[in-house]
C-alpha cells in the first residue's frame, strides 16, 4: 500500500508523493467543504431545501434525504465492468426510479452518490462555474492544492494509478471524481479540519454526525458515524478519525485524521485492490505509531 503522513499541520514524505491516484468517495468531503463555503458566504443555508425535491443541502450532505443510490443496480456494475460508456445522467436517474423516496427526509440513512451529484449540482448553479472550475476556486486553491483535478474522461486518466482498472471511465462517477497525489489528500484534510477554512461553527456542522450502529465486521469502526460529508468515530485502539474512505474498480483510498491532545495526524492510504477495511486498517496503524495509541 501507498501512503502519506500530515504531522501538526507538516507533511512527511510519502512513498509515491507525484503518483495520482482517484480519489474515489473521499471527493465527497471536498464537495461538502465547497458547499460550505457557500453557507459561509451566505449564498445559501443548511437547511434550505434544494430544487431536487423536499429534502435540503444539510440532507443532502449527511445521507438523509430518502434517496436511493445508482450502485444498488446491478445493470450499472455490468455495465461498468464491461467498460461501457457511462449513461447519460438522466438514464442513470430513470434506471434507479430517483424520484421515489425510500424514506421521508431526515428521518432514516442511506448512503446516496446521487446525493451527492445534486450538491454537485448546488455548487455550479451557486458559482455559475462547471465543477471543476467551482472546486478550485472554492477549495482547491485556497487549501494550496495544485495537483488535484477533476477526471471526467478516459483521457484525464492517462498517468493516474488505477490499480487494476485500467479501461475505466470516471463518466460513471456521476457527482465527480477527483484524482490527485497522496500527500495533497493528506494535507486537504488536514488543512480543512484545522480550523481556518470555514468558520468554527460550520466546523462544528461537518463533525455532528448520524451515529451508524455498532462496530462494522472486517473494518476497524467501533462506533462509525457520517457528518456532512465525513465518516467520523471510533476505531479499534482508541483513535476517534474523521475523514473518508472510498473504492472503486481495482482500487480503495482512505483519508484520516485524528487528534491527541495538542497533537494531530493525517494519513492518506491508496490500496491496489478491493477491501475497504484494509485500507482503513493501514491508516489507523500508521496514526496510532504517530500518536502513541499503538
Amino acid at each position: 500500500m501507498d501512503f502519506s503522513l500530515v504531522v501538526n499541520g507538516f507533511p512527511l514524505t510519502p512513498a509515491q508523493p507525484e503518483t495520482p491516484v482517484p480519489w474515489w468517495s473521499f471527493t465527497k468531503t471536498l464537495l461538502s467543504a465547497a458547499a460550505l463555503t457557500l453557507v459561509r458566504d451566505g449564498l445559501v443555508g443548511l437547511d434550505d431545501a434544494v430544487p431536487e425535491g423536499p429534502f435540503t443541502l444539510r440532507q443532502l450532505l449527511r445521507h438523509e434525504a430518502g434517496l436511493a443510490d445508482y450502485g444498488e443496480l446491478a445493470d450499472y456494475h455490468a455495465a461498468v465492468a464491461r467498460a461501457d460508456t457511462p449513461w447519460p445522467v438522466d438514464d442513470m436517474l430513470q434506471r434507479l426510479d430517483a424520484t421515489r423516496l425510500r424514506y421521508a427526509p431526515g428521518n432514516g440513512w442511506r448512503y446516496s452518490n446521487v446525493g451527492y451529484l445534486f450538491v454537485a449540482r448546488l455548487i455550479e448553479r451557486m458559482t455559475g462555474l462547471l465543477l471543476e472550475a467551482a472546486l478550485t476556486q472554492q477549495v482547491l486553491s485556497p487549501l494550496g492544492l495544485m495537483r488535484t483535478r477533476l477526471a471526467t474522461t478516459r483521457t484525464d486518466l492517462a498517468g493516474v494509478n488505477m490499480g487494476a482498472a485500467s479501461t475505466y471511465d470516471p463518466g460513471w462517477v456521476y457527482h465527480g471524481l477527483l484524482v490527485g497525489p497522496l500527500d495533497e489528500a493528506a494535507l486537504c484534510l488536514d488543512r480543512l479540519l484545522a480550523g481556518h477554512f470555514v468558520p468554527e461553527s460550520l466546523l462544528r456542522e461537518m463533525q455532528t454526525v448520524h451515529a451508524l450502529g455498532g462496530p462494522i465486521p472486517g473494518r476497524p469502526w467501533l462506533s462509525p458515524g457520517y457528518g456532512l460529508g465525513l465518516m467520523q468515530g471510533a476505531v479499534e485502539g482508541g483513535l476517534t478519525l474523521s475523514g473518508h474512505t472510498g473504492g472503486g474498480p481495482g482500487s480503495v483510498v482512505a483519508v484520516y485524521r485524528c487528534v491527541n491532545g495538542n497533537d494531530t495526524a493525517s494519513c492518506a492510504v491508496f490500496h491496489e485492490g478491493a477491501g475497504e477495511g484494509a485500507a482503513e486498517a493501514e491508516a489507523v496503524q500508521r496514526l496510532s505509531a504517530i500518536l502513541g495509541k499503538d
